[in-house]
């Protein structure tokens, strides 16, 4: 195969036409810029200059050559740049996966703070749920998710970043309704619980506590996302956990619903960035973390930032 010295000792003779000036342009002498197109002509097995006493002409062959050693070192120059970019921290593309019940509610703080502290940051935002977005960071297409934790997947690093609780969601007029005291979980044993439908994990820890108090979710009614489970709960058709992060957005409007604390030790869940313990830019990413736990603190979010 031709070498990129080859090539380019090649390529700079056909862009000045002569084989002094070539060989200045790229800073080596002129016997080594002639046998590097000697060896590039055997190799070929074609003439690929045309040499008289006054100038240097291309052959027919070496115009196509020519063109393809132009394609050839500008994608190396490519490959090469990007390379040395990537490798600069907070340069770069990064894919970052959320789950839904927690995108709509933590972004407002996260994006204007990576546009501002990380502008060379080529930041996409993939929402899905859990199952989905571990599989991309586990298979390479996202390189860091923002989800509850712990994921009990290998190979990742797990950052937490902030906890938080859950509430109940109650009709205005259900009758656990008129009192602001930190209700017992005991209380939801008999209770119509709505939940989110399958591959939330917002689902599976409101099962969780449910479980553990002998409580069960009515197999009637689910929602595809929180602010329909959360209109559900205000049209009359059952109780919901809502985790504190989307009570202002989802509920700080809404007259027909009630919103009760539990008492202590009160449910709740773990939110954190995960990223591949293989990835080259673990370094970077554990930096994000922390500038998003600062971001969280300063939008002051309902939440626990993790220190």
């Amino acid at each position: 195969m031709p070498t990129l010295a080859q090539l380019r000792s090649f390529l700079a003779v056909a862009e000045h036409l002569h084989f002094r000036e070539a060989a200045t342009a790229l800073r080596m002498s002129q016997p080594t810029l002639s046998g590097n197109i000697a060896a590039l002509e055997e190799l070929l097995d074609s003439q690929l200059l045309e040499r008289t006493t006054r100038k240097v002409l291309l052959t027919p062959a070496g115009e196509r050559v020519a063109e393809h050693a132009g394609r050839v070192l500008a994608a190396v120059e490519a490959l090469m740049g990007e390379v040395a970019q990537n490798r600069d921290p907070f340069n770069g593309p990064a894919h970052l996966g959320v789950i839904p019940t927690v995108a709509p509610y933590v972004l407002p703080a996260l994006l204007p703070m990576f546009a501002r502290r990380f502008p060379h940051l080529k930041l996409t935002v993939h929402e899905a749920k859990t199952d989905l977005i571990l599989e991309e960071v586990r298979e390479g297409r996202l390189d860091m998710v923002l989800l509850a934790l712990p994921t009990g997947t290998s190979g990742l690093v797990e950052e937490p970043l902030y906890d938080e609780d859950f509430l109940l969601a109650l009709p205005h007029d259900h009758p656990l309704a008129g009192d602001d005291a930190p209700i017992g979980r005991g209380a939801l044993r008999g209770l119509d619980i709505v939940l989110l439908n399958q591959g939330h994990c917002l689902r599976e820890q409101a099962i969780d506590v449910c479980r553990e108090v002998g409580a069960r979710a009515t197999a009637a009614t689910y929602a595809t996302s929180l602010p329909t489970l959360v209109q559900l709960v205000a049209g009359g058709l059952g109780v919901t956990l809502v985790p504190e992060s989307a009570v202002p957005v989802e509920t700080g409007k809404r007259a027909r619903l009630t919103l009760r604390r539990f008492a202590s030790p009160a449910p709740g869940r773990t939110i954190g960035l995960a990223y591949r313990a293989s990835s080259a830019r673990a370094p970077e990413y554990a930096q994000l973390a922390k500038a998003i736990r600062s971001a969280v603190r300063r939008r002051r979010l309902p939440v626990r930032v993790v220190s």
